[in-house]
């Protein structure tokens, strides 16, 4: 590319609310999407891919009204290679101030079969699909799905056509992550050489980490002349996940020596949104999960804590402040007050209006009655338990009787869409009563996949951290909940995933778009 410009600046396309919530298990709520979005938009985010409008009316509602409160970012929808697809999306991201239609088709032989389409009708496909989208908008974005995987010659053809028809950014996507970072280089470097009017659009790289390799794939895209990267928070999506965005981002930075490339994102937002976007997909992060993982900046050995102590830059690449993370750990009491309490929050990345402050501040002195002293990790943990207000299951009380002598018993009065139930259930523990409690009083096919406990802090009074996920007629969820007993957090944590699952049931309902599977990935 010739424009020095587009040399140095470096666009980035966040697709969290489309290819990251398309990881089994992680549903958002319309409210959820809403807050995401916005998070996005105040940290700086080029593009926000919002959704597949066609998918289901939930969908499109989401993505309309995110385009309406859009103030900074390009809001795009992905669409198939049809007029439908790419009118829907079109009437709700045409209610941004910067929409964007972002089109695809796999090109690639494997994917051809599937479309029933020879190398030419698809080609053909491909010039109306793209006309048909720049009539309706002057920002469009067209993929080749399987980019990685299609012959060249007839990538270059492809290609081709979907710039003179009017694709202004071309996105390269490596669907499956089987590329490696040479092979990722070279595409671009192909395509910007041989393919005709290359030099006048953007080329952006979409990449997965199937093989461990999504950052790399896409920082040596970029080196090779792609200016847009797509990518996700935390690295959310299908399989093994996307580039995560706080890699690329903090990589260009701190190695802007050797990749002289800028972003416009913020990098002091990542720790907030990090956080709200596992609680609300409900995919916690990985403890050594390089930049927001908890040990990011967590040393151990003791010639590193020595190093540290000296001059943090003996160890550390970047400082915790970069990234949003306030490096002070002051305890919080049952002796704290709001504006404290406030501020802290405040501290680890949360702004909260004053009704959700005297919501978070009744839980905190509940908390407090219960540990003697709370970090900030229980706080965290604190705002990752935060359950929305229309939840239609909720618990309200539990007691569980247990020990050596079986069977072991839970009573459970649950609050099923405004109604009290209670019932006494049996089982081979206290967590295994009560989920056959929780069952019982709201009979499921969801099958357990995964029951996971880990402590947020030491000690014996440490609030526990539990993750559930479930499967229910090839739909995934995750629950998550903390609370200093156990068998309560796992509680929440199952009937938190009830609730996702019942919000799944619905988005599948009668306005969902069921051949929206056959092309689920557009990466």
């Amino acid at each position: 590319m010739t424009d020095t410009s587009k040399q140095d600046r470096v666009l980035i396309f966040d697709t969290t609310l489309r290819d990251g919530e398309q990881s089994p298990g992680a549903t958002m709520s319309h409210a959820e999407k809403l807050e995401i979005a916005t998070l996005l938009d105040e940290m700086g985010v080029d593009i926000i891919e919002a959704g597949f409008p066609i998918a289901s009316d939930g969908d499109f509602a989401a993505v309309k009204e995110i385009a309406e409160r859009s103030v900074n970012s390009v809001i795009c929808g992905l669409a198939r290679a049809n007029f439908k697809d790419i009118d829907r999306c079109w009437e709700a991201v045409k209610h941004a101030g910067k929409p964007r239609i972002h089109t695809f088709i796999g090109t690639s032989p494997l994917h051809r079969d599937i479309t029933a389409l020879d190398p030419d009708q698809m080609a053909e496909r491909i010039h109306d699909t793209v006309t048909h989208a720049r009539n309706l908008c002057d920002n469009i974005q067209w993929s080749p799905m399987d980019a990685t995987r299609t012959e060249t010659d007839y990538l270059y053809r492809v290609v081709e056509i979907a710039i003179k028809a009017g694709a202004t950014t071309i996105n390269i996507p490596d669907t499956v992550g089987y590329t490696a970072p040479r092979e990722s280089a070279q595409i671009i470097e192909d395509l910007i050489a041989n393919v005709p009017g290359a030099d006048e659009i953007t080329f952006a790289t979409h990449c997965h980490n199937d093989l461990g390799m999504a950052t790399a794939n896409a920082l040596a895209a970029v080196d090779a002349g792609a200016r847009q990267i797509e990518c996700t928070i935390n690295g959310l999506g299908e399989r093994a996940g996307n580039t995560a965005l706080e890699e690329v981002v903090m990589a260009l930075r701190v190695r802007n020596d050797i990749m002289p490339f800028q972003t416009g994102i913020d990098t002091t937002k990542i720790m907030n949104i990090s956080r709200r976007v596992a609680t609300v997909s409900g995919f916690p992060v990985q403890f050594n999960k390089a930049i927001v993982g908890k040990n990011a900046f967590l040393h151990e050995s003791g010639i590193h804590q020595d190093g540290v102590l000296k001059n943090a830059e003996t160890f550390e690449i970047m400082k915790p402040e970069d990234i949003g993370l306030n490096d002070t750990n002051l305890v919080m009491g049952k002796h704290s007050g709001r504006a404290a309490l406030r501020s802290k929050l405040k501290d680890l990345g949360f702004e909260l209006a004053d009704n959700q402050l005297n919501d978070v501040f009744v839980r905190f002195k509940e908390l407090a009655d219960r540990k003697k002293e709370i970090y900030d990790d229980d706080l965290v943990a604190l705002m990752s338990d935060a359950r929305p207000e229309d939840e239609r299951l909720k618990i309200k009380f539990l007691r569980v009787i247990c020990g050596t002598e079986a069977p072991q018993s839970a009573d459970l009065t649950m609050i099923i869409d405004g109604a009290q139930h209670q019932i006494t259930a049996e089982g081979d523990g206290p967590v295994d009563a009560t989920f056959n409690a929780v069952k019982a009083l709201f009979p499921h096919e969801a099958r357990l996949q995964l029951y996971q406990v880990h402590a947020v802090t030491e000690g014996t009074d440490a609030q526990a951290t539990v993750s559930v996920r479930m499967e229910e007629n090839g739909i995934i969820v995750t629950g998550q909940s903390a609370d200093t007993d156990t068998v309560v957090a796992s509680a929440k944590a199952y009937v938190s995933a009830l609730n996702r699952l019942l919000m799944r049931r619905e988005q599948a309902g009668p306005g969902a778009d069921k051949r929206v599977v056959t092309y689920k990935d557009v990466s």
